[in-house]
């Protein structure tokens, strides 16, 4: 009885203090936001600049296949009225540029498009008015070569996920690859708060997870999902992710609900700190942000799995 007395009274003061520390990277990140506002103006138009070329070259593509598959359509219909025949409906006769391959490219589902805006919305709100002043404020406290030592920390200890999705899609070397960095910088990069491997062995981060693994099986990715807090996925991704808290010895090594939360909110934290910019330059350099970060999620998800 006194030891769960104890332990509701240590619990309240868990939360007590990580509410306090909430606020003061608030007031932090709302102090030296204003310092920060000019000097990061540029970066932040130059960013725009890269993405907005980027969106057009895109456009251009796209233009470009329809403007050759309209032409191809018309060629075919020539020749089919001056033989006296109909337009030939075989799949065959557009082996160039096939209707699925081509679907698959540019098209990504989002049949709950109302509610992944809604979502995104929220999203939205949550960044500016709690995720960047937190993040700005922890900054301003924390030297960038500590978040960086956390951030390895955290990619360190996720590693069963790299390693079981590389073992199911049998890619045999990017599992020693792992399996490398894993006992290199848990040992001589101390518990991996440095990375070892990467400098001393030029052994990159293997970016698998288990929605690689089912892509790889032939799964496609469902339809586009904005969840709340986690931002763009998909149906697929989202059972990977869902798959990969099994995998997280996180998971195993803090089993209470509040201090696991308390955690990944920490590491949420520590993530965004290094990097805010980036969304504020995909907003600014399209139309409608909602299109501009799907596109870009699907984009980056097929370039993920093509590797």
């Amino acid at each position: 009885m006194v030891n769960l007395v104890l332990g509701k009274r240590f619990m309240g003061l868990w939360c007590r203090l990580g509410l306090v520390l909430v606020l003061v990277f608030v007031f932090l990140g709302i102090h030296c936001q204003w310092d920060t506002t000019l000097a990061s103006t540029l970066d932040y138009r130059q960013d725009a600049a890269t993405l907005e070329v980027e969106l057009a070259g895109q456009e251009l593509i796209q233009t470009a296949r329809l403007d050759q598959a309209s032409a191809k359509t018309s060629v075919s219909e020539e020749k089919a009225v001056s033989k006296n025949e109909k337009p030939s409906e075989d799949p065959e006769d557009s082996e160039d540029w096939p209707e699925d391959e081509y679907s698959e490219e540019t098209l990504f589902p989002d049949p709950l498009e109302p509610m992944n805006r809604a979502f995104f919305a929220f999203n939205d709100a949550a960044y500016f008015w709690f995720f960047k002043p937190v993040g700005e404020g922890y900054s301003y406290v924390m030297p960038e070569v500590l978040r960086v030592a956390i951030r390895n920390f955290f990619t360190n200890l996720s590693m069963p996920i790299r390693l079981v999705s590389s073992l199911l899609q049998g890619k045999i070397e990017s599992v020693g690859i792992i399996l490398t960095r894993f006992v290199v910088n848990s040992s001589a990069g101390f518990l991996g708060f440095e990375d070892v491997a990467k400098v001393a062995l030029d052994y990159s981060v293997q970016d698998e997870d288990l929605g690689q693994a089912m892509a790889f099986y032939g799964i496609g990715p469902g339809f586009y999902l904005n969840l709340p807090f986690l931002g763009a996925s998909s149906l697929r991704d989202t059972a990977g992710w869902v798959g990969g808290l099994f995998l997280n010895p996180l998971d195993y090594i803090v089993e209470d609900w509040v201090p696991n939360l308390s955690i990944r909110a920490f590491d949420m934290t520590n993530k965004t700190s290094l990097r805010i910019g980036e969304y504020e330059a995909l907003k600014d350099a399209s139309l409608d942000p909602y299109v501009a970060m799907r596109d870009a999620y699907f984009q980056y998800r097929l370039n993920q799995i093509e590797k």
